[in-house]
């Protein structure tokens, strides 16, 4: 689809806005790589190896680190935001996107500049931050996250976000029916599949991540990770949106 010049400002906006939201749903769909099976079939052996014990206190852990999260942040969020442009939804969205980069960057050059120790402190506080993005970003885009169907599809965005190729392409097709009342969902966080959840996220951040607990490089290396993933959870929540935005339009 070429972009018209010579349509209204918002019309176009909303054409290559569905471009490329279709050019990263495609690309979130692809097939798992060999390179990405291997190394999850290297993760879930070395997951095999750590007590059940230790499986369970971890997630125990993030559950409430997240849950935390989620009904503590959900009072101080900004009001579902009733502008209907998604070019001005939009233009929000990223205002928020570009301040968390910062603000993780900033938190991951101070945590990584400690060594071990303040690098495993970055676990919950990178954390917090990403969530706290999530609510803003769903506000821009007119969600209000009390409901507890917003706060499940957040939970939703993070899994597609920190996740292996396979999981991204189960949870995508339910992203893609969200608004049709058909999923099956958790009837609340205390039911959610929070072993599954953390093991995809732990094995995901520790690719991304495990430089940062490096002593001299850590500080630098803990920045530029913080900055980069939490532009790709902003790139994912976006389209996201968008996702039910067209749907709702009839144009998907």
């Amino acid at each position: 689809m070429k972009a018209n010049p010579y349509l209204p400002a918002e019309e176009l906006y909303e054409r290559l806005a569905l471009r490329d939201m279709q050019a990263w749903l495609a690309k979130t769909k692809k097939e798992p790589s060999i390179a990405n099976r291997l190394t999850k079939g290297t993760q879930r052996a070395i997951n095999k190896l750590i007590p059940e014990k230790i499986h369970q206190a971890i997630t125990k852990a993030i559950e409430v680190m997240v849950k935390g999260v989620l009904t503590g942040n959900q009072y101080v969020t900004p009001k579902p935001n009733p502008e209907p442009s998604l070019r001005l939804k939009e233009y929000k969205a990223r205002k928020i996107i570009r301040f968390y980069q910062r603000t993780a960057s900033v938190e991951g050059a101070v945590t990584g500049a400690g060594g071990i120790l303040m690098g495993i402190a970055d676990f919950p506080a990178f954390l917090a931050i990403k969530m706290k993005m999530l609510f803003e970003v769903a506000a821009a885009y007119g969600f209000d996250v009390k409901d507890y169907r917003e706060r499940v599809f957040l939970l939703m965005i993070f899994k597609l976000t920190f996740s292996s190729q396979k999981t991204r392409n189960q949870t995508i097709l339910e992203l893609e029916t969200w608004d049709e009342g058909k999923l099956d969902l958790p009837e609340n966080l205390d039911s959610f599949d929070w072993r599954s959840f953390q093991l995809e996220y732990r094995d995901y951040m520790d690719l991304a991540k495990l430089a940062q607990l490096l002593p001299i490089i850590g500080a630098g290396v803990g920045a530029v990770a913080n900055y980069q993933l939490s532009k790709q959870l902003g790139k994912t929540a976006m389209n996201a949106y968008r996702l039910r935005y067209f749907s709702k339009k009839g144009l998907l």
